[in-house]
């Protein structure tokens, strides 16, 4: 593992644990060059899976790409980054295993809003205001008018 600080690549584990989901483990590595610390997580990945673009353009999924779009929605809201773990984890395995290495970027959209729809109303706004494109201040207007009616069943 190449260290984030000097980019030496021997580096020594201090500590391993599973992480609360037990979906990965956190490992705590040393680089034996500089000395720094820094933790590293290990994931299984079932299969290589590629987004399908709006065009038909291709791109390798990025976890870490789904988790800032996440993050971002879900900024100075009550939810803790392990509660983000843990929705991105479930999405991410929910895709790996539908068989299809092909996943519509529509699809993991839909995901996403369906998981922060049950986390946090707010975060689901902000994200489908950037998912849904919206381009008037109407656009929002109904949008958030259907999801407090949807709290109120």
């Amino acid at each position: 593992m190449r260290c984030p600080f000097c980019s030496n690549e021997a580096s020594q584990v201090k500590d391993s644990r599973p992480t609360d989901d037990g979906a990965a483990i956190r490992r705590r590595r040393q680089c034996e060059a500089c000395g720094a610390r820094f933790t590293t997580f290990e994931r299984i990945q079932l299969r290589d899976l590629t987004v399908v673009k709006s065009g038909e353009r291709r791109e390798p999924f990025e976890r870490e790409k789904l988790m800032r779009s996440v993050s971002t929605a879900c900024r100075k809201r009550p939810i803790q980054p392990a509660q983000i773990e843990r929705l991105v984890s479930g999405i991410q395995r929910q895709l790996e295993t539908t068989g299809e290495s092909e996943i519509p970027s529509q699809r993991i959209g839909e995901l996403v809003m369906e998981a922060l729809k049950g986390l946090d109303s707010v975060a689901y706004i902000r994200f489908a205001s950037v998912y849904k494109d919206f381009r008037e201040a109407k656009d929002f207007e109904e949008f958030a008018g259907n999801v407090s009616e949807v709290g109120k069943s």
